[in-house]
């Protein structure tokens, strides 16, 4: 009887103890899961745009030349290309001669535009103002469109969202979900 009580108080001091240090490790364990959790679901949802995913732009009227911008409530102006409350603003005068293409498409097209379709970019090259999709092809941004990428993060998985540009033959908008800056760009294949 004395080896049964012996053996359940060594049982029960030996759960006791494992339960006493486990704990602290198994609830640091579900904390890092839960946080890992929260910076994956922050990360994929887009921050612009009240948090949604833009429609696609419309094409401008016959009137319609300069670009429109955004004027904000403190009465400053807003004149980069981004989208807010899914109005597209800033976007270039449909006659400006930048965006005459000799041959548009030349590259082929890029099949997958709209928002049902986002994008982590696989690699870039700063200097030739290009990225690429993972098996999608790449892009060249328009160089005077490159300064407002200065503060997109290329290679940390922020997404993208690639639209047709309704007023530029030829030419793409690549919409940043989190910033709502946009850029025009051009498929330069696969």
């Amino acid at each position: 009887m004395r080896t049964h009580v012996r053996l359940a108080t060594t049982l029960g001091t030996a759960l006791a103890v494992g339960i006493l240090y486990g704990s602290p490790a198994l609830a640091q364990q579900r904390d890092d899961q839960h946080r890992d959790g929260q910076r994956q679901e922050q990360h994929a949802r887009p921050r612009a745009n009240e948090g949604r995913i833009p429609p696609p732009p419309q094409r401008r009227g016959a009137r319609d030349h300069a670009p429109q911008p955004e004027r904000l409530p403190d009465g400053r102006i807003n004149d980069r290309p981004h989208v807010d409350h899914d109005r597209w603003f800033g976007h270039d005068d449909r006659d400006d001669a930048r965006f005459r293409v000799a041959r548009p498409f030349s590259e082929g097209r890029f099949d997958r535009v709209g928002p049902s379709y986002r994008y982590d970019i696989e690699r870039f090259d700063a200097r030739a103002h290009r990225f690429w999709i993972a098996g999608r092809g790449g892009f060249e941004v328009a160089a005077w469109d490159w300064p407002l990428t200065t503060d997109w993060c290329w290679n940390c998985g922020d997404d993208y969202v690639v639209y047709n540009d309704p007023d530029h033959v030829g030419w793409y908008l690549v919409y940043n979900i989190h910033t709502g800056v946009y850029v025009h760009a051009q498929f330069v294949g696969r």
